[in-house]
């Protein structure tokens, strides 16, 4: 009985190798029917670029205020009373949680 089955072995096998494959490629990790949540995580993605480069972009203007060449009163004096937890006398000073 063996003997008959022979032949057939080797197509049967391919035939398995193949339904794996096929299988995976639906349902794996980057599977076909995993669209909607590679899509949805590539929109969660654009956003936090999106809020990302505008804090970048605040970031650098707030540095070049900063800088030698182009200080700006205002800020440095805003920076040390932070840091140094100085205010001055006629200031309102609202406490805040980190």
């Amino acid at each position: 009985m063996l003997a008959r089955l022979r032949p057939y072995i080797s197509t049967a096998a391919l035939a398995l190798l193949i339904f794996y494959f096929g299988v995976h490629a639906f349902t794996g990790e980057g599977g076909l029917l995993r669209s909607n949540l590679r899509d949805a995580t590539l929109v969660a993605k654009n956003q936090e670029l999106a809020r990302l480069a505008v804090e970048r972009h605040d970031l650098e203007v707030r540095a070049q205020l900063l800088r030698d060449t182009s200080l700006s009163a205002d800020l440095l004096e805003e920076r040390a009373s932070s840091i140094l937890g100085f205010a001055d006398p006629r200031d309102y000073v609202i406490r805040m949680l980190p």
